[in-house]
C-alpha cells in the first residue's frame, strides 16, 4: 500500500520533474509483495556480505517506510524543479530503499513493502496508529525528523515494533526508546572517535591541542564534548580553547605541535579561520594538524588549503567508486528510474538491504542479531551497540583526511 495518488504525468514541463515522478509512481504501481524470485532475478551484488538462502520464518515479512514526499504540496502540471527538490530527497531515499529489500528478497523471503507520505506532519502518523495501519509492521523505517520519531515513541513502546531513526543524528537520549535503531552517529561518537585518534597518535609532551569555539550554541554542540573529553582523557594534554585563530596568535608555544579543531560549521567562520592558519603556517610559525566539523564534508572549501593544513574529519559515510558493488547499484538505479543515485538514494538501500537481510535470515529473533553482524555497505557502514532505554546505537565511523585531492579513510 501507498499513500501516493497515481496521477497522470504531463508531457510538457520540467525533464527534472517527470524523471522523478515516473521512477517513484512506476515503483508505487509495482506490487508491494515480493515474492521468491525466478532463477533469472538478479540481485545487487555486496563484496563483503555473503548470505546463504536461510530457511523461512515469515511467511512474508512486513516492512513499513514513513517519509515525507509531500505530494500533497505540489501541482505535477506546473511543478518546477526548485518544487521537486522539496521531495527529492524522500524519492531519492525511498527509491534505493526499495532496491535494497529487493536484493533482499533474492535470498528467499516475500516481502511486503508499505509506503506511507507523512508529509512531516504527525496527525498523518497518528492517524495510521489509530486505524491500525502500522500493527502488521515487523520494522518501521521513519519518520525522519526527530518530532515524529519523538510521536511515534509511545506506539512503538507499546507494541514492541522496532523503530529505524534513518537520517536524523539527534541523540537517542532525547527519543528515549528502547526499540529505537539510531542509524546517524550522534556528535558524542563523532568527538569519541576524532580524540581516541588523537590521544593515539600525539605525544602530550610535545602537543598543544585548542579548540577554536565561537561559543555559539550550534558551536557549543561539538565544542562542550571535545571539552569533556580531553577534560578526562587518559593522555593529559595541555589544551587551551580561544574563540578564533588570531586569539590563538598571541599565545603560540615554540617548538609544539599544535592540534587544532575547529567546531564550527558556520562557512563564513571556517574561511577565514582557514586563511589564517595557513598563513600561520607558511610563515613558519606554527606546526599543526587541523581537524575539523563533520558537515565540513558537504561544504565547499579550498582543497589546497585544507591539504596543506593536514585537515581531517569524522564521517559516517563514503561512497567507494572502485567497488563493483557500488556500480552494480548505480546501474541498477538507472536502469529502474532513468536517474543518477544521489546520496540518499545509498542511504535508502544500505538500510532497505541490511535489514531485509537480518529479517530473512533471522525471522522473528532478527533483532538479536543486530549487534552481531556488522556491514559494510555502499554508502555507510553499521556495528550496533545496544542500550536498554536507548534503543540500538550505530557506532561505525570514519576519519577521513584531506590528500591526494581527495578524501582518505585514515582509520
Amino acid at each position: 500500500m501507498i499513500l501516493a495518488q497515481n496521477h497522470p504525468l504531463p508531457l510538457s514541463g520540467n525533464r527534472y520533474c517527470l524523471i522523478l515522478f515516473a521512477g517513484l509512481f512506476l515503483s508505487a504501481c509495482s506490487p508491494k509483495v515480493t515474492t521468491a524470485p525466478a532463477k533469472k532475478t538478479e540481485s545487487v551484488k555486496t563484496e563483503e556480505k555473503k548470505v546463504e538462502k536461510p530457511v523461512a520464518r515469515f511467511s512474508q515479512a512486513n516492512i513499513t517506510l514513513l517519509i515525507p514526499f509531500r505530494l500533497n504540496e505540489i501541482n505535477l502540471k506546473t511543478a518546477t524543479k526548485a518544487d521537486v527538490e522539496k521531495s527529492a530527497m524522500a524519492i531519492d531515499f525511498y527509491q534505493g530503499f526499495k532496491i535494497g529489500v529487493d536484493s533482499a528478497a533474492a535470498m528467499g523471503l516475500s516481502f511486503k513493502l508499505n509506503v506511507y507520505d507523512t508529509r512531516d506532519n504527525n496527525t498523518r502518523v497518528g492517524a495510521l496508529i489509530q486505524n491500525g495501519g502500522l500493527n502488521a509492521a515487523n520494522l518501521i523505517v521513519g519518520p525522519v525528523f526527530p518530532q515524529g520519531l519523538k510521536y511515534i515513541k509511545n506506539y512503538s513502546v507499546e507494541k514492541h515494533i522496532p523503530v529505524v531513526n534513518p537520517l536524523a543524528a539527534t541523540h537517542p537520549d532525547e527519543f528515549n526508546n528502547p526499540n529505537l535503531i539510531s542509524i546517524a552517529n550522534n556528535i558524542d561518537l563523532h568527538i569519541k572517535k576524532l580524540g581516541d585518534y588523537i590521544v593515539k597518535s600525539y605525544n602530550p609532551e610535545n602537543t598543544v591541542v585548542v579548540l577554536i569555539n565561537p561559543g555559539s550554541p550550534e558551536d557549543e554542540i561539538m565544542g562542550k564534548p571535545i571539552r569533556t573529553f580531553f577534560s578526562t582523557a587518559k593522555k593529559q594534554f595541555l589544551f587551551q580553547e580561544y574563540t578564533s585563530v588570531f586569539n590563538m596568535e598571541l599565545k603560540l608555544i615554540k617548538n609544539r605541535k599544535y592540534v587544532v579543531v575547529v567546531c564550527s560549521p558556520d562557512r563564513n567562520f571556517v574561511i577565514p579561520t582557514l586563511d589564517k592558519l595557513g598563513k600561520l603556517k607558511n610563515a613558519g610559525l606554527l606546526d599543526l594538524d587541523l581537524f575539523g566539523h563533520p558537515d565540513w564534508i558537504k561544504q565547499n572549501y579550498n582543497i589546497d588549503k585544507l591539504q596543506a593544513l593536514r585537515t581531517t574529519v569524522t564521517s559516517s559515510y563514503k561512497v567507494d567508486y572502485t567497488r563493483t558493488a557500488v556500480n552494480e547499484f548505480i546501474r541498477k538505479y538507472r536502469s529502474s528510474f532513468h536517474f543518477e543515485p544521489g546520496e540518499y538514494a545509498f542511504k535508502g538501500f544500505d538500510i532497505g538491504f541490511y535489514f531485509a537481510a537480518l529479517l530473512a535470515q533471522h525471522g522473528q529473533d532478527y533483532l538479536k542479531y543486530l549487534t552481531k553482524e556488522k556491514y559494510k555497505g555502499l554508502h555507510n557502514s553499521f556495528s550496533f551497540i545496544q542500550d536498554e532505554k536507548l534503543g540500538y546505537i550505530n557506532t561505525s565511523l570514519m576519519l577521513l583526511r584531506y590528500e591526494n585531492f581527495a578524501l582518505n579513510v585514515v582509520e
